[in-house]
This record gives C-alpha cells, sequence and structure tokens, in this order.
C-alpha cells in the first residue's frame, strides 16, 4: 500500500450528535500522526463538488459540545453513478488525499465501500447514527444522545398523559431497528415499545390491548418506531380508534428533535476514541472497515459486514420492558 500521507474526512447521511467531536478527533489524531487533513463538505456532495478545504487544529476548536456536523451534508444522487464517483475520485486525488474518512450510516458506508472498491481507496468508517443499527458495534455516535432526548421528551408527555389519563403512542425514530424505541421504553417507564423486529410475528398492538396493561394504571404511554413495518403512530391510533374506541388516544411524534443537541458525555468519548482509532487503523495499513466498540473495545468491522448484517435486537430487553411495566 502506499504510503499515506492526507486524508479527508466527511460526514454524510443523517446528522448525529456526537458528529463534530469524531471530525476533532480525526482531525487532531491525524495531524499528530503527521498527516496532513482536508474536510470536505456537504458529505459526498463535496467530494463531487470539489468543496475541499485544509483542516488545521484551529478548525476542530470548541466544536466538541456542538450538535450537528460543521461539515453538513447532503444527498448526492451523482455520487450513485459510475461518472460521480470518478469525479469525486478525480476531486480527491487532485488535493492529494491518500485516504478517506467517511461518518455516517448504513447508506453512508455503502457509499464508502462501492467508492472503495472501485478506485482501490482506502476508506474507514466511523458509525454516526443515531439509529444504532449497524452490525458490529455495540452502539454508534449519537445513539446515547438520541435516547436521553428521548426520555426527557417522555418525562414531559407522562405529565399531560397523567393528568388527562390518556394513552400516548410516541413515536421515535428507528426505520428499520427498535433500540431507540425499546432503550426508550425502559429508560422512561413506559407501558410498551412496538419494534419493526417483532412486527412481523404478532400483532403488537391487540397484544397490548388483550393483556389489559392498563389495569393497574389510568395512563400509559408507548413507544413506537417510526418503521412502516409498525404502522407509526398515526397508524396505531387509527387503529384504536376503530377497534378500541373506550381508549382517549394521542400521538405525538418526536421527530428530528431526536438528532439535535449537545452530545452526551458518553457520545463524546465515543467519537473520540473511534475518531483516533480511525487514524490507527490507517497506519496500520487497514482499509475498507469501521471502527466499532464491543465490550469496550475498538474493533475493524468490514464494511460488508457492517451494512449486509443486521443488528440483532435483545429479546431480553422486551421481557424486561414487559416485566417492570405491570
Amino acid at each position: 500500500m502506499a504510503e499515506i500521507k492526507t486524508i479527508g474526512i466527511l460526514t454524510s447521511g443523517g446528522d448525529a450528535p456526537g458528529m463534530n467531536a469524531a471530525i476533532r478527533a480525526v482531525t487532531r489524531a491525524g495531524i499528530f500522526a503527521g498527516l496532513n487533513v482536508k474536510g470536505i463538505y456537504r458529505g459526498y456532495k463535496g467530494l463531487v463538488t470539489d468543496e475541499i478545504v485544509d483542516f488545521k487544529t484551529q478548525n476542530v476548536s470548541n466544536i466538541i459540545q456542538q450538535g450537528g456536523t460543521i461539515l453538513k451534508t447532503a444527498r448526492c444522487q451523482e455520487f450513485m453513478t459510475p461518472e460521480g464517483r470518478q469525479l469525486a475520485y478525480d476531486n480527491a486525488r487532485r488535493h492529494e488525499i491518500d485516504a478517506l474518512v467517511v461518518i455516517g450510516g448504513d447508506g453512508s458506508l455503502t457509499g464508502a465501500r462501492i467508492f472503495a472498491n472501485e478506485f482501490n481507496f482506502p476508506v474507514i468508517g466511523l458509525p454516526g447514527t443515531i439509529d444504532n443499527d449497524l452490525y458490529g458495534t455495540d452502539t454508534t455516535i449519537g445513539y446515547d444522545t438520541a435516547l436521553n432526548t428521548i426520555m426527557q421528551c417522555v418525562d414531559k408527555i407522562r405529565d399531560t398523559a397523567t393528568s388527562h389519563e390518556r394513552l400516548f403512542f410516541i413515536e421515535v425514530m428507528g426505520r428499520d431497528a427498535g433500540f431507540l424505541a425499546l432503550n426508550g421504553a425502559i429508560a422512561s417507564g413506559a407501558e410498551a415499545a412496538i419494534i419493526p423486529e417483532i412486527s412481523t410475528e404478532v400483532d403488537q398492538l391487540a397484544e397490548l390491548i388483550q393483556n389489559g396493561f392498563r389495569k393497574s394504571k389510568n395512563s400509559s404511554i408507548v413507544l413506537v418506531a417510526e418503521s412502516p413495518v409498525t404502522g407509526g403512530a398515526m397508524g396505531l391510533a387509527e387503529r384504536v380508534k376503530k377497534e378500541y374506541p373506550n381508549y382517549d388516544v394521542r400521538v405525538s411524534i418526536l421527530g428530528h428533535l431526536q438528532r439535535g443537541g449537545s452530545p452526551t458525555a458518553q457520545d463524546r468519548v465515543l467519537a473520540s476514541i473511534m475518531g483516533a482509532a480511525a487514524i490507527d487503523a490507517l497506519m496500520d495499513d487497514q482499509r475498507n472497515v469501521m471502527i466499532g466498540v464491543k465490550n469496550h473495545e475498538i474493533v475493524y468491522v468490514p464494511f460488508t459486514k457492517a451494512i449486509r448484517n443486521e443488528k440483532p435486537i435483545n429479546r431480553g430487553l422486551l421481557e424486561t420492558l414487559r416485566r417492570l411495566s405491570i
């Protein structure tokens, strides 16, 4: 492998709290290792449109506490074409970039894998997504902050749910994964979580109602993953109105609240460790891998595994939630 002298950093896909901490860590660890660092704005789009600038230590000062991403993020249809990726590669080489660090979720790492394979180009991925749905890592950058945001919102909603003796469906993010809904439900003391992982196995709503989950309570809160598999909070509320009209039901969709905010200490530490590990990986001649954490230890996960393998939900947590919601 040719010696790496210059690296590029980009953030892609949905933003996640802690991305700035990761940008900071990659930049400073790279400079510490004697590398030149380039910031690429607006994800793969910036690689195609040549929005590439030199990054020094001062470029990443005072950003560890900020949510979002200072490098911005954008969708890029051009990068999905061979011609667009060729243009991206040409721009990278013009700036003498020898390797990329890509911070993002499933779609971002898919793009990274294709780009790396087409041009035999070293790419390291960092798992930046609030959904926590990437295989091979116990947690992802932004997940803990989003979970805390959900918990705080549910705490507030419970006040009004209790006052009015209502059933609240609270929709959280996680299109294909129920980690936020399930762990958010446990953390906030919710009565149940409806998640895509088991929606095809059982009618979760019917099961909840039939088990009489409100027998000992005058109000109930159910967290719902936004997945079309679950029907979403609005779909479930419509079902309740038709099938169980005796329930006074309300819906709250948390939406992009979950993406914002200053990252928690856990996300700042995670992003910092992973960012530094990305530079270590490049120095060790690694490529086409995502940095993960397993049992508090850094691991290198091949892109193919991180993207193609589904991360399993801990079904024991479902049982814990059921036992604690009586």
